[in-house]
């Protein structure tokens, strides 16, 4: 570890190399010629910075147990070259465009020490220097002005505690307004800029002299919470709660943010919907509210619209489309297929084994044969790409079905340019949140049918709403269920103790030696889970009777087998058993060997499989959608994705929307099946062991499912029968339609 001294030290000097320097500004190696004779090296969050440039660094010396005598900076700021030396080295550094080193020297020798000034107050005096035309003159100065510009904007904004990476971004994405807008507001920060919460925007403001009960704070601090709420998956909260989150939240006196909710339902940021309790009015952001409203009111208008469907008696013929040696289709399936040519919405839930794939194989059929047009859509990519593989026809994302247009930042179908389509299919529905199903509807024309297939026993969707269960539980759509497990899916032990979860009964289990499909193996300590996941994952699966001939080569990188094929899935992000330690050590067994990109604690390497965390319109890619990184370029500071057999760039200023997903939590992985599927469970993830949680692992899995972990975490999920209560309206807008 490195020693380091307790004084504090000023330092100041000229920089000469840029040894490493982290593009979001974590970290920078640095020499700096101090003194005109002494070089140091100086680390720390000093960003941005160029050779050339003379700054002033506060910090501590320390020794590196590798490196040797560092500087340790801790605060920093630029100063402006005092010596023809150092004012020569700062404009032919590159840092402004035009000057080079040919063009800095000329512009020192006709200038001198007022070389600088000349460039701020009298730019028009570089015309004097020889070989600067009009054109590079513009050029010069233009770039000049940014960089002062700049300069002033970071200096503002490392005054009020912002960092160097998140300066930089506040930079970039309000230029030369910057400060007049953090000024006015600077709770706009938390609202526009990707990665500065209301915690550090609210810091800024206090060292701007905001008051803690200033109206600015309470509004931000009350938007915020309901963001925070949205983000959990709530539509609304109630009003109550509302305040009084905010004021424990902010620290000001009960009653304080009663003004701040009149205000902001007076601007229409928000909106408070009454309801015949009382006092249990419901604080809905804007946009969620409508979004509430618009598919309540389409679910009505869709059912209320005659059909243009026509389709004849349902006949044997139509119906025995297998040859004998395949299933044919059950009472409650045909009826399903009945019910979805009658009505105009028609839910379809069901559980894995209960036939959907059969059922769907057979209505497609039916409406080839009818002449009737039908898209196919799924809300991922994967999920997508499983419906084209049981149904033989294209599926598409929802994004792709609606022609999201990423330049205009809106979807090209919609109310006047709807799906062309008689028969819309959804499948896994129960991942729609509510803004994708505003959208969807909004794109359904009103005489076409739309059919919901998923599994509303599955964990409820990443975002906002619970459409699925809404629409199930209003009474206003006609809903089948499917509930009979078919012959071949008795057979396997997933679909039957995915059933005996529901039911909260103990699970079946095989071994080692019958190569059945669902294995159990007991350990009691976190320590011991993760070595036994870590041994599965890297040789132990051919042991488990894990299907494949390939299984040697499976977690080669080169190869797309782990990919698709196998997934660690865990209740949780943190601790031992956490997303973020199980993808460190499965980095470590499948991915270790090249360079390695830093991003704080995470390392990126080419082959790593990584997962968008957030939805991503520009590029096209949606939280929760899988890759692989398939090039990292430094130079041009560029890294690539391969989405499916898509190539997508990221800026290395991007990166946060990326994590590394040899483990994912099991609410990422919805709508996603794998070969094989690993489930470390133990009693600290108390929280998070329910049957739903432990519903959707398990169902993940298509060959082999194995659970590792303590008997007794197992049985507190099967005894939890905790539903995930989320504040929604949308039921009680459609039973009042």
């Amino acid at each position: 570890m490195a020693e380091t001294k307790k004084e504090t030290s000023t330092l100041q000097g000229t920089v000469t190399r840029i040894t490493y320097q982290d593009p979001e500004g974590r970290y920078t190696v640095a020499r700096l010629e101090v003194n005109r004779s002494q070089e140091v090296t100086v680390v720390g969050e000093i960003y941005p910075v160029s050779e050339g440039e003379e700054i002033k660094v506060n910090g501590q010396w320390r020794v590196h147990p590798r490196y040797g005598t560092q500087f340790q900076a801790e605060s920093w700021e630029k100063v402006e070259p005092a010596t023809l030396d150092g004012i020569e080295r700062y404009l032919g550094s590159g840092l402004i465009k035009g000057i080079g080193p040919v063009y800095a020297h000329r512009l020192v020798s006709a200038f001198g020490l007022d070389t600088l000034r000349v460039l701020s107050e009298e730019p028009e005096r570089v015309l004097e220097v020889q070989g600067i035309g009009k054109g590079r003159a513009e050029t010069i100065l233009r770039a000049w002005e940014q960089q002062k510009g700049m300069r002033d904007v970071m200096v503002f904004l490392q005054g009020h505690g912002v960092g160097s990476a998140l300066a930089l971004r506040i930079y970039r994405a309000f230029g030369a307004e910057t400060v007049a807008r953090v000024k006015e507001n600077p709770y706009c920060l938390a609202r526009e800029i990707h990665g500065i919460g209301f915690v550090l925007a609210d810091r800024i403001a206090r060292s701007m002299g905001i008051s803690g009960d200033s109206p600015l704070r309470v509004e931000a601090g009350l938007l915020h919470v309901l963001g925070k709420f949205s983000d959990d998956g709530h539509c609304f909260v109630p009003l109550s709660l509302v305040i009084s989150n905010t004021e424990a939240l902010l620290g000001i006196e009960a009653g304080a943010a009663e003004g701040a909710v009149k205000t902001l339902a007076r601007q229409g940021e928000i909106v408070l919907e009454e309801t015949a309790e009382e006092g249990a009015a419901r604080v809905y952001p804007r946009e969620l509210y409508h979004a509430e409203c618009r598919v309540a009111s389409a679910i009505r208008d869709l059912l209320s619209t005659p059909s243009r469907l026509k389709v004849k008696a349902l006949e044997s013929s139509n119906l025995d489309l297998f040859d004998s040696s395949t299933l044919m289709l059950e009472e409650e399936q045909r009826e399903a297929i009945t019910q979805a040519l009658r009505h105009k919405v028609l839910v379809i839930t069901g559980g894995p084994g209960t036939g959907k794939t059969t059922l769907l194989v057979s209505l497609l059929a039916i409406l080839r044969r009818s002449e009737i047009s039908f898209a196919l859509a799924a809300p991922t990519g994967r999920a997508a790409k499983r419906m084209s593989e049981m149904a033989a026809e294209e599926a598409k994302t929802i994004h792709r079905l609606l022609e999201y247009n990423p330049r205009e930042r809106r979807f090209l179908r919609g109310e006047d340019n709807p799906v062309d389509a008689d028969v819309v299919v959804i499948d896994e529905a129960s991942m729609v949140d509510l803004p994708l199903m505003d959208h969807l509807l909004k794109a359904v024309e009103r005489r076409s049918h739309l059919i919901l297939l998923g599994d509303v026993d599955q964990l409820p969707s990443v975002g906002p709403g619970s459409v699925l269960r809404n629409l199930i539980d209003s009474g206003a759509v006609p809903v089948v269920v499917l509930r009979r497990i078919f012959r071949q899916s008795q057979q396997s032990l997933i679909v039957a103790n995915a059933h005996r979860i529901l039911q909260g009964r103990p699970l079946v289990f095989g071994d080692e030696r019958d190569r059945r499909d669902f294995i159990f193996l007991p350990r009691e300590s976190e320590e011991e889970i993760l070595e036994t996941i870590k041994t599965l994952v890297k040789d132990g699966l051919g042991v488990q009777g894990f299907q494949g001939s390939r299984d040697a080569q499976l977690f080669n990188p080169s190869t797309v087998q782990p990919f698709d094929r196998v997934q660690v899935l865990t209740p949780v992000h943190r601790g031992l058993l956490g997303t973020v330690h199980l993808n460190r050590e499965l980095q470590k067994l499948l991915n270790p060997a090249g360079e390695a990109l830093e991003r704080g604690e995470t390392l990126l390497r080419r082959g790593d499989k990584v997962m968008q965390l957030r939805n991503n319109y520009d590029k096209a890619v949606f939280n929760g959608d899988l890759g692989r990184i398939v090039g990292i370029e430094r130079e041009a500071e560029e890294l690539t994705v391969d989405f499916d057999g898509r190539a997508v760039s990221y800026g290395f200023d991007e990166l946060d929307e990326l994590s590394l997903a040899y483990a994912i939590s099991v609410h990422k992985s919805q709508g996603s099946e794998y070969g094989a599927v690993f489930v470390p469970l133990h009693t600290s993830h108390y929280m998070m062991l329910h049957r739903s949680i432990l519903y959707t692992a398990v169902t993940r899995g298509k060959e082999l499912v194995v659970l590792v972990g303590a008997k007794r975490a197992l049985a507190i999920a099967l005894r939890n029968i905790r539903v995930e209560r989320r504040y929604t309206g949308l039921k009680e807008k459609l039973k009042a339609t």
